[in-house]
């Protein structure tokens, strides 16, 4: 083996610092010079990368004009000067980075697309000027065509929001006294005589409309009753409730004639089919299911939901079936085929309530966060009715245009439906005895001639309220 020569530590440590003299005395920052075409090809392909499907945008025109001022300014005092990647006092800086992709950009040919926005591109300055005469009512004048082909010059008039119809204001005028727990859901009979409610009294209590008078008790739920309907066509009242069973009462006996087997959980909500014989009801399983009336078999169990299905609406046309949920979505219903036809997920809260316009093919969602208005088959967003700030339990339409909607806090909010606008606010009294935090609206439904509006609430009463006459 050869043996390893020895240097002293004076020597090593000399030898160390030539090499890291060596190192560094050396100019290794200046790079080698660029190939110019080189670059400007690796600029066009990092430009169509990164910028491709902006980049022939329209620039409005004062950016424009900045960016031609800027990519046309003298950059270099000395244009024949190599830029030195380190910076002397006293030297020109380099070009920005953004210059330099503009100026790539620029080199690049112009597409047919780029240069049909340009032609029809108004700048930001003109479109704000534009706005400005409009809000101010200005004197303008547009061209109309007249019927022998002269054109004729009229003033343009700013655009103007739709005014509301104006609606009389309601009010309270009987109250009806008789469950003994918080009263759920009312339901009126097709010939207007009579109304049913259902409480947490386990029972189905039947009042005269015009009296308010009891006229008759159904018991036979060992749990709330949730949920109420009568048929149009046969003399049946269907009951659901808490404690799973949907009931068909005869109401020429009034007895239960048929049982509804199926929910795995309670029964929140059902309504009646308004031209087959077909009973849809919504459970906190997060089903909707469909029953014949009369064989009582389960037609269709309607599966999507996440959550507990709060409300559920049909009518004749399509969707046949409107379900809402905790789950903050709307479905629209395929009858026929038992599926989704539509999902509607622009709520943010859980849906409490749904209506359906007696006239017009739209509906209506609440939440807390808005009420929404949509537009059949397909569930068109129409519009927001923002301003009542609760938990809204039930939502009511009439005839008249007039929607109301009902609060966990006692709060009835009045609604136009075709402009939105919000024409009256009622916080309704508790019954003497009550706790303030008892004044909650359950439900609540107008009667056949939308002149009576019947609200039940968490204080046991029923309220109905009228059009006031002297307004």
């Amino acid at each position: 083996m050869e043996e390893v020569q020895k240097h002293s530590v004076h020597t090593l440590v000399f030898r160390s610092l030539k090499r890291s003299h060596d190192m560094f005395v050396s100019d290794n920052v200046d790079p080698p010079p660029a190939y110019e075409e080189a670059e400007k090809l690796k600029m066009a392909c990092k430009a169509r990368d990164e910028y491709g499907p902006v980049m022939h945008l329209p620039i409005p025109k004062e950016v424009n004009k900045i960016t031609h001022a800027r990519t046309h300014a003298p950059i270099r005092e000395h244009p024949g000067e190599e830029m030195s990647a380190r910076v002397a006092p006293g030297h020109p800086y380099a070009p920005t980075i953004e210059t330099g992709i503009q100026e790539v950009m620029g080199s690049l040919p112009a597409s047919q697309a780029q240069i049909a926005r340009e032609r029809t591109a108004a700048s930001v300055e003109e479109i704000r000027q534009q706005a400005e005469r409009l809000a101010q009512g200005s004197r303008a004048l547009v061209a109309v065509s007249g019927p022998k082909t002269s054109n004729a010059l009229v003033p343009l008039k700013a655009p103007t929001l739709p005014k509301p119809q104006w609606h009389p204001p309601w009010k309270l005028y009987r109250v009806i006294s008789g469950h003994i727990g918080w009263v759920r859901c009312v339901a009126v009979e097709p010939g207007n005589e009579w109304f049913c409610t259902g409480s947490a009294d386990r029972t189905i209590k039947i009042w005269d409309l015009a009296s308010g008078k009891l006229k008759l008790s159904l018991t036979g739920h060992v749990s709330t009753v949730r949920g109420l309907a009568v048929s149009k066509r046969q003399p049946y009242l269907f009951s659901g409730g808490e404690d799973k069973q949907v009931k068909c009462w005869d109401l020429e006996q009034n007895k239960v004639i048929r049982h509804y087997h199926g929910h795995l959980s309670a029964v929140y909500g059902l309504d009646i089919h308004p031209t087959i014989d077909v009973l849809v009801t919504c459970s906190r399983d997060a089903s909707v299911r469909v029953w014949d009336m009369r064989t009582k078999a389960c037609v269709h169990t309607l599966t999507g939901h996440t959550n507990t299905v709060a409300d559920v609406k049909c009518q004749a046309s399509e969707p046949q079936i409107i379900s809402g949920s905790h789950d903050c979505t709307v479905r629209l219903w395929d009858l026929a085929a038992g599926k989704t036809r539509c999902t509607l997920t622009n709520h943010k809260k859980s849906i409490r309530s749904l209506v359906i316009h007696p006239k017009l093919y739209m509906f209506a969602s609440a939440s807390p966060d808005n009420i929404k208005q949509w537009k059949c088959p397909d569930g068109s967003f129409l519009q927001n009715l923002s301003g009542h700030n609760s938990i809204v339990n039930c939502l009511s339409m009439n005839t008249d245009g007039v929607m109301v909607s009902g609060g966990d806090n006692g709060s009835m909010y009045f609604w136009d439906w075709k402009t939105g606008y919000n024409f009256q606010r009622i916080q309704t009294a508790t019954q003497p005895g009550s706790l303030d935090s008892e004044a909650g609206i359950f439900a609540s439904t107008f009667d056949h001639s939308s002149s009576r509006l019947i609200t039940v609430e968490a204080d046991k009463t029923i309220k109905i309220y009228k059009e006031d006459d002297n307004a």
